[in-house]
């Protein structure tokens, strides 16, 4: 009997620490969407030093050009808002998969682009970091 207590409190405590971990990394998911076009500290809050980052374009990169992108992005205006929708979180212990579909919205060009976006996610110290991203465009209808 006591090992069937015990095993329901380690269940119960085990399924608190995945809704806190899945509440986590959406919050570091929106903080990140809404920031990225800004801030440097957001990508380096976001990407892991040793990120492998594969764009919607067929290029794969690292952290550091992603950095270097943002210093030489200067004073342009920004004209994309970015949103995240049909967000999929799947935990692995410290190891999480994160699937969504992301927005762009120009203000300019006046349209929208849709990217289908996964990242592989790990607990370093406590904090979640991205070691792996893909991107890939969505095709605009009559675009095929």
């Amino acid at each position: 009997m006591r090992t069937i207590i015990l095993s329901i409190l380690a269940t119960l405590v085990a399924g608190q620490c995945w809704a806190n971990d899945k509440e986590e990394l959406q919050k570091l998911l929106h903080y990140f969407i809404d920031n990225a076009a800004s801030s440097a500290e957001a990508h380096q809050r976001f990407w892991a030093d040793d990120l492998v980052y594969t764009s919607s374009a067929g290029k794969r990169f690292g952290k550091a050009k992603i950095m270097q992108g943002m210093e030489t992005a200067g004073d342009e205006p920004i004209t994309v808002n970015y949103a995240a929708e049909d967000i999929d979180i799947r935990l692995l212990g410290d190891t999480a998969v994160v699937a969504f579909k992301l927005v762009a919205n120009d203000s300019v060009k006046g349209r929208k682009n849709y990217y289908l976006n996964t990242g592989t996610f790990v607990k370093r110290q406590g904090d979640w970091f991205v070691i792996a991203w893909q991107a890939t465009q969505i095709p605009r209808e009559g675009s095929q």
